[in-house]
């Protein structure tokens, strides 16, 4: 790794101290640009000017920055069914990743329209792999707003929401319940058949499904529905079914079909 000399470097502060922009004191001395920022802002603070902190760094909960409560709480539904918190490398920005199929595209808009919501200045993208999309936005404070973040499959540990985060979702349980089954749920056609004077009909009638292999992420979804007045079933070890015909009505008024 090449470092630049004292010389250079007190060059340069004079420079900036006199006014000159940054990428020309760059071109002039022949030297990286974001150097040349790290000088000038370090040169700054020593001399104790106040310093504004761009604002896609900064965090909801460490800097009290604004967050939109609706869009995180749908944010945190989809995350904790299809998303995940990863490195590239140890000392890399995390990135949040929201893994979502292709067979609903408007699913796909939602979240990276929550993404730029809840993280207005930071830039997301999509990233194609075998018949879904990878959501993305990259955020140095991410463990901060989702400390479910941790080691291992989110099945593998326990999965509790901080005080904060469960303010945010008893305020906001429908978009939480969304995000939940936009992610990790459906709405689906059932049918079965009756026999009435000896004849046998078959009834359709539409249910929703949830399905997710962690008893405490089950547990935070059935709990919404509580609240909201959903009648539920336990169908299976891993799924949850809303079936009485009022309640399906309800959270067709809120969810609706995938599209």
């Amino acid at each position: 790794m090449y470092f630049h000399g004292t010389e250079v470097r007190q060059s340069a502060v004079t420079l900036l101290r006199d006014g000159e922009r940054n990428a020309d004191v760059a071109r002039r001395l022949a030297v990286p640009l974001g150097t040349v920022s790290y000088w000038k802002h370090v040169d700054r603070v020593r001399r104790g000017e106040t310093v504004a902190t761009r604002p896609s760094l900064l965090c909801p909960l460490c800097d009290d920055r604004p967050l939109d409560a609706p869009a995180y709480a749908y944010l945190l539904g989809l995350y904790l069914g299809d998303g995940h918190i990863s490195r590239y490398k140890r000392h890399s920005v995390p990135s949040l990743m929201i893994t979502l199929d292709d067979a609903w595209p408007g699913i796909q808009d939602e979240a990276e329209a929550a993404l730029q919501t809840v993280f207005p200045h930071n830039a997301t993208c999509r990233v194609r792999v075998k018949g879904a999309h990878n959501i993305k936005v990259y955020f140095k404070h991410l463990p901060c707003l989702f400390p479910q973040h941790g080691a291992g499959r989110k099945h593998e540990r326990p999965i509790i929401l901080e005080p904060w985060q469960q303010e945010i979702v008893d305020a906001h349980t429908w978009e939480f319940v969304r995000g939940l089954i936009h992610s990790d749920g459906c709405r689906a056609t059932n049918w079965t058949t009756r026999t009435i004077g000896g004849e046998t009909r078959r009834y359709e009638y539409p249910r929703y499904w949830f399905s997710n292999v962690s008893d405490d992420i089950r547990r935070l979804f059935t709990d919404a529905l509580d609240r909201l007045g959903v009648e539920w079933k336990q169908a299976n070890t891993r799924n949850i079914s809303v079936a009485r015909r009022a309640s399906v009505a309800l959270m067709d008024a809120h969810i609706g079909s995938k599209h």
